[in-house]
């Protein structure tokens, strides 16, 4: 146990409690003034000014380019900037996270000055994407490419593959989108308050361990909102297991130590708890070890001001008629302030003046919105918010606050108290509100959004009438991160559905191609065994990933729109030719490798002069399938000679492999070498069907480039999973290129580095990607397999 983290859990929630209960009195008296309603109606009075615009010769030049959908991702940065509103977008979009992210006062002159050179960047990075289709600021080449410009390149690696693995592991019943964007997010938000922190005087080296130290402390932030509020939220536990589960992480954030899981767990819970606790232990450890004594100690409290007051609301049940205002809205008041202190905590930076005050009395403000935008959602679930109890008890309960007016209760405190009136921040949170009206109404429908208002807004008739007005003419209330969240939702949606679509093409083609490759014996061969058609069917029938064939399928069908029967003997051809590469490589005199895709090599299964024989005879077979492609004959020879020379040069990047052997080879020379051995089998696998369709040398070329990175990339996986990976998963010993001391590039590299190296090579094969000519998806999701698998 660390004392230093030990503190009175009890007395430290009381204390909030409190505070929390102090400031809802305030807020309670002035909705029983009934005053903030027409304050707010003098504020958009003066506010509609900037937002309710009158047709002009402006408006009738630029009829022609009408506004795009906010989901037109590009068209609408690039129409935004063609209005001359791109700064005043971005100026109220970066103004409002620096109002609820960061804490700040608008007016203060450093914050204002942060927030122009803010604008000014963005909009340079946004111009420079929206105008280039090489671009795109959630592709991870492009994510990558930033990384490298800080030096964090590690760190980009790390949090990859921590992000896949929660991808990979997160249990069915929680969504695995909404995970990975919260996750992000949070990130995000200990990045902001990290790079706030800083300015150009901060030394290179020091500013690269901050930033890697806030991503690696925001993903161990992150992980509670899945891990934990997500969880405990969903139906994957049983109510003693909620029970349990709570109980340990109650027990960490008071004693900083994390109780072991146990095993009184349904064998369906224990499969996915033992790795979410595993991560959840590992990241509450790393918070432990960069914090200070004093904000390791704020962090605990906050933390569990944080838990409990999330653990009081999931405990409450919408039937329960007799829940007072401040058992309703005490918790929210406290959960929204700490989920947003302890971003601020993690990272232990010097607090401004006020920033945790203002952010305790701001929290409820995005809680309500939050609350109100989701209150159908929260009803369907049984969730008890304001406004889903408010919507099943008003009838019955007069004496409920009603949520839409404490919103506005609170927006008019924060403006005219807690902000002193400034007009900036006034701007700023009426175009929030206004955009979470609208976001609304459009996804609900007119006639749903009128019965909201009509129950929520009714008891402020006056007020309501200005409201609306400004709902439906008020215009330029659009925020950047309402449109990188749906974008990012949109992209990791896609991307999720694309994967999965790819993934169920790959084993059909695979299977297909599993019933074809089979080589019928030789009915002539009666006085003899014919070992040899049985050694290839072997070899052939013992499983493979087949990828070689299947990027030839995608190439030829999506790129080239062939016909898939009449590629057959071409994807038959690449197999026979890969199988015959692997059972030489394995031969004693090469590799001398015993096991292959699981199971016995050729030559320990039959003998050496039985294996080289079989790798031969498939070479032939394959050069015979290729004749029977059903193709102009000039096409089908030129096919066949660009399949000899590859097959030539082949030879010549496995005997380069074999003479390396115990030398130590120049990065430059691995590259060589890995080209001519592993990059060809992808080049061919390419081109072939590029011959077959006859495509231009500019195609074909790019191909060629494409080819050459994805199978350094291949093989830099190959060479981390040879070290990392287990002979099981692999289907191969691991560890043989250190047994054959053979040359790779985590020998050659290191780990880390070849890791780099690795996704050096996946950007450099995702730039050409952007360069065909016609569609290529398919590429960027082989390379996304290429640089993930596990084996």
């Amino acid at each position: 146990m660390n004392d230093v983290n030990v503190f009175n859990a009890e007395v430290t929630y009381q204390h909030a409690e409190e505070k929390a209960a102090q400031y809802f009195q305030q807020l309670e008296n002035l909705i029983v003034e009934k005053t903030f309603d027409q304050t707010l109606i003098e504020d958009f009075l003066s506010w509609k000014v900037n937002h309710i615009h009158h047709p002009g010769v402006f408006s009738l030049f630029t009829r022609k380019k009408q506004k795009p959908s906010t989901k037109m991702y590009h068209q609408y940065i690039q129409w935004l900037n063609f209005t001359n509103k791109l700064e005043s977008y971005l100026d109220r979009s970066i103004s409002y996270l620096y109002l609820r992210d960061l804490g700040k006062q608008l007016n203060h002159p450093e914050t204002v000055e942060k927030i122009q050179t803010e604008v000014e960047r963005l909009k340079h990075q946004l111009l420079d994407s929206s105008n280039s289709t090489n671009q795109d600021m959630f592709s991870l080449a492009t994510l990558f490419r930033k990384a490298q410009k800080e030096g964090i390149e590690l760190t980009f690696v790390w949090l990859m593959n921590k992000l896949n693995e929660v991808a990979n592991n997160i249990p069915d019943g929680l969504d695995a989108v909404n995970a990975r964007r919260k996750l992000i997010k949070i990130i995000a938000g200990v990045l902001m308050h990290t790079l706030d922190q800083m300015d150009e005087s901060v030394p290179a080296k020091e500013r690269t361990e901050k930033l890697d130290k806030a991503i690696r402390l925001g993903y161990s932030y992150g992980l509670t909102y899945p891990f934990v509020d997500d969880l405990l939220d969903s139906q994957l536990l049983t109510e003693d297991e909620k029970i349990q589960y709570s109980e340990i992480i109650r027990i960490a954030l008071i004693t900083g130590d994390v109780p072991n899981l146990g095993e009184q767990w349904s064998a369906k819970s224990l499969a996915f708890l033992q790795y979410i606790h595993g991560e959840l232990r590992e990241a509450f450890e790393y918070i432990k070890r960069n914090q200070t004594s004093s904000s390791l100690h704020k962090f605990f409290e906050q933390a569990y001001v944080f838990f409990n007051s999330q653990e009081v609301d999931r405990r409450k049940k919408l039937t329960n008629a007799h829940y007072t205002n401040e058992d309703i809205y005490i918790p929210i008041i406290l959960k929204s302030a700490s989920s947003r202190l302890i971003a601020r905590s993690v990272i232990s930076v010097t607090e401004d003046d006020g920033f945790e005050e203002r952010t305790f009395l701001y929290g409820i403000y995005n809680q309500l919105a939050d609350d109100f935008a989701d209150m159908f959602d929260d009803l369907k679930d049984g969730a008890v918010t304001p406004y889903t109890y408010y919507l099943t008890h008003h009838h019955d309960r007069k004496d409920l606050i009603n949520p839409f007016e404490l919103y506005w209760c609170v927006i008019c405190h924060l403006i005219h108290t807690v902000y002193e009136s400034d007009a900036r921040t006034r701007e700023v949170i009426l175009d929030r509100a206004i955009n979470g009206l609208k976001r609304f109404k459009e996804k609900h429908g007119t006639q749903k959004y009128s019965e909201v208002m009509k129950l929520f807004a009714s008891g402020l008739p006056q007020f309501n009438k200005v409201l609306q007005k400004m709902v439906d003419n008020a215009d330029d209330v659009d925020f950047f991160d309402k449109l990188l969240r749906d974008r990012m939702i949109e992209t990791l949606k896609n991307d999720k559905e694309d994967q999965e679509q790819f993934k169920e093409k790959v084993k059909s083609v695979r299977e297909r191609l599993n019933l074809l490759l089979t080589i019928q014996e030789d009915s002539k061969l009666t006085l003899f065994d014919d070992s040899i058609h049985e050694a290839a069917n072997y070899s052939l029938g013992n499983g493979g990933k087949r990828l070689r064939p299947i990027i030839t399928w995608f190439t030829g069908g999506e790129l080239y729109g062939l016909n898939e029967t009449s590629m057959l003997p071409l994807l038959k051809s690449l197999e026979y030719m890969h199988t015959a590469s692997l059972i030489f490589d394995d031969l004693p005199s090469q590799d001398n490798a015993s096991l292959r895709r699981g199971h016995k090599t050729v030559h320990e299964v039959y003998n050496v002069a039985t294996a080289e024989l079989t790798g031969l005879f498939l070479t032939q077979r394959a050069i015979e399938e290729q004749t029977l492609l059903q193709y102009p004959a000039e096409v089908v020879l030129e096919l066949i000679r660009y399949t000899a020379q590859m097959t030539a040069n082949m030879c010549k990047g496995q005997l380069m492999d074999l003479e390396s052997k115990g030398a130590r080879l120049s990065l430059e020379q691995l590259n060589t070498m890995c080209f001519y051995k592993t990059g060809l089998g992808f080049e061919a696998a390419l081109l072939m069907p590029a011959i077959l369709a006859k495509a231009n040398n500019t195609e074909k070329e790019l191909l060629k480039r494409f080819a050459k990175h994805a199978g350094i990339a291949f093989q830099i996986k190959d060479d981390l999973l040879d070290v990392e990976g287990k002979t099981a998963g692999l289907g191969k010993q691991s560890g043989i290129d250190s047994h054959n001391n053979s040359s790779t590039f985590v020998t050659v590299l290191g780990m880390d580095q070849a890791k780099i190296e690795m996704w050096e090579h996946y950007c450099l094969a995702m730039e050409v990607v952007e360069e065909l000519p016609r569609g290529a998806s398919f590429l960027k999701h082989m390379l996304n397999y290429l640089v993930n698998r596990e084996n």
